[in-house]
């Protein structure tokens, strides 16, 4: 029998605590315990702790030395339920759930938690309304039984089991940090910038830019305000719509050169600058606030840092300890895959079965050998380009893979007729909600649009990880559709991802290296040396125990580019 215990900690270091049954009630009384730490360690046996929230529970938990294997995070459970029942957006906090378990009044949530670099949060900010453990536990039994009304019950049951799961991982790789180097960092800022002037001003190179494209205009401009650099061009005789870095790149003008090269260094000055460093950098470890699910697919986010947006001559910073290494593994080509495993289309899961170049397979199928053809035409489908070149590629595509494009164009028609999408395990997208796009702009930074390749997708990455789909939160059903039909095949890849993070952080447990990075399709482990080589077995590992679990039995293998180096900046 599952030895399932319920906890909620005291305001006085302390915390009530009680046994469940298999129904999720009580199955003992209610005791009180003088000291949080000592209450979960006097119980090795318990398999699942049963708790309002992990952020609210789990770091003081770590500070003491105690580890737990698993928890079920009453919070995650009802947001997944929420969307589920096409309720996604309602408060979803226990005191929420409880009030409409009990039909009162539904309390809002409480504003997101700002972070604060390099120390706790402050203690004045709001906290959320307190629910007694008899009442918490009534809340989880009515989520158990509301799993069981799902169309999947052991698919949703699974997924909050993983997004739980997920929230152990985050909070030990917050306490844990991820080694850096101020050192090393210092050494880059000042090789690409240049010396600090007093007063916070523009360093060195950035000022020397700023001269160079004004020079190339013939008057002052302001590289840093795109209103200003657009009206320079248009006085040039050049019509921009944006200073994005794809537009600037096809105008022939002298001034383009330095201004690319001022975004770049504008960026990093502005997000991993001095600043930045002095803020996030504490004791030889950068320390973000990983959030998961933080986004309608279930992707994870920060709350600051940008840890989920580490330039890559930033990540020259990220060393190993004396003695230990870090084994940086990256999922190959894992959006075809997972469409192949949800799809089940035997051809496409016949190629996704190999652990070679599933774009070079396809091509050899479909497309007379013609690799970026076939890569374009498998991102197409899933990123919903039906146009143009596309609309041909994807015809190509749906002759040789019938059943996984039929899959997304099916998932993009509910979208556009406003009926739920879901993953494969239960993740619910709603029908008209998304991501705001406002947060793809950061205040004085320019920003850059994605790469052609990038372009093709119509969800990117924004600020900090925050994903944002364009013309999602409007009317617009086609705009709507596309966004469901990559919603089926990120969200999916977003669930085996959390299987994945589970299996190797109980893997791990046994050893001395620690999870220590996370983003979508790429994790990062710190170890020793000598635990190198077992460290990318279990990666390996874990990968295929996590496409099992997600996807059942299926030919569909899911390989990792993996790489041991001392530094990050090494890996790729």
């Amino acid at each position: 029998m599952t030895d399932r215990w319920a906890l909620a900690p005291a305001e006085d270091g302390g915390a009530e605590v009680a046994r469940l049954g298999a129904d999720g009630l009580p199955a003992g009384p209610v005791a009180r315990e003088p000291d949080l730490a000592e209450s979960v360690r006097s119980r090795p046996d318990v398999t699942r702790w049963v708790w309002r929230a992990t952020d609210e529970v789990y770091p003081r938990l770590l500070a003491a030395g105690v580890r737990v294997e698993r928890c079920y995070d009453i919070e995650v459970a009802e947001t997944l339920l929420l969307g589920h029942e096409g309720r996604l957006g309602e408060p979803r906090s226990a005191a929420a759930a409880l009030a409409r378990l009990r039909g009162g009044p539904v309390p809002p949530d409480p504003p997101q938690r700002s972070a604060e670099p390099g120390s706790q949060s402050s203690l004045f900010e709001p906290r959320p309304v307190h629910v007694p453990l008899e009442q918490l536990i009534d809340v989880y039994a009515h989520q158990l039984r509301r799993h069981e009304a799902t169309a999947h019950p052991e698919r949703m049951r699974l997924l909050t089991a993983a997004e739980s799961a997920g929230t152990l991982v985050a909070g030990e790789m917050n306490a844990s940090g991820l080694p850096w180097s101020a050192a090393v960092h210092r050494e880059v800022l000042h090789e690409l910038l240049g010396e600090r002037y007093a007063g916070g001003g523009e360093p060195r190179r950035l000022a020397e830019l700023t001269d160079e494209v004004s020079a190339a205009f013939g008057r002052r401009v302001r590289p840093d305000l795109p209103a200003d650099v657009v009206k320079a061009f248009a006085q040039a005789g050049i019509r921009i719509r944006s200073t994005r870095r794809w537009e600037i790149e096809s105008v022939d003008h002298p001034a383009v050169k330095p201004l690319l090269e001022y975004k770049t260094l504008y960026r990093i000055w502005v997000a991993h600058g001095w600043s930045w460093l002095q803020d996030w950098v504490r004791d030889g470890r950068f320390r973000p606030e990983y959030v998961p699910g933080g986004t309608v697919t279930g992707r994870w986010v920060t709350n600051g840092g940008g840890a989920l947006q580490i330039p890559k001559v930033i990540r020259r910073a990220v060393i190993a300890d004396p003695g230990w290494r870090l084994v940086v593994a990256d999922a190959d080509q894992m959006e075809p895959r997972v469409l192949a495993a949800i799809s089940r289309d035997p051809g496409l899961m016949e190629v996704a079965g190999r652990e070679t170049d599933l774009y070079q397979s396809v091509s050899d199928r479909a497309f007379a050998g013609n690799r970026d053809q076939a890569k374009l035409a498998v991102l197409g489908a899933v990123y919903g380009q039906t146009s143009g070149d596309g609309l041909k590629n994807l015809a190509a595509l749906r002759r040789r893979f019938p059943k996984a494009v039929a899959y997304v164009d099916d998932a993009a028609r509910a979208g556009e007729e406003g009926r739920l999408v879901r993953t494969w395990l239960g993740r619910t997208c709603p029908p008209a909600a998304g991501a705001d796009d406002s947060s793809s702009e950061e205040a004085g930074i320019p920003q850059d649009e994605p790469g052609e390749a990038d372009r093709t997708a119509e969800v990117v990455q924004a600020a900090d990880g925050q994903e944002w789909a364009p013309g999602y939160a409007s009317t617009n059903s086609r705009a709507r559709g596309r966004f469901a039909r990559n919603f089926v095949v990120q969200g999916s890849a977003a669930d085996w991802a959390l299987l994945l993070l589970a299996a190797l952080r109980r893997t791990c447990a046994g050893m001395a290296a620690e999870l220590v990075f996370f983003q979508h399709d790429e994790v990062m482990v710190h170890c020793p040396a000598e635990e190198a080589d077992a460290v990318v077995a279990a990666i390996r590992e874990a990968a295929d125990l996590a496409g099992r679990l997600t996807f059942g039995q299926t030919p569909v293998r899911f390989p990792f580019t993996t790489a041991v180096v001392k530094c990050y900046a090494d890996a790729k």
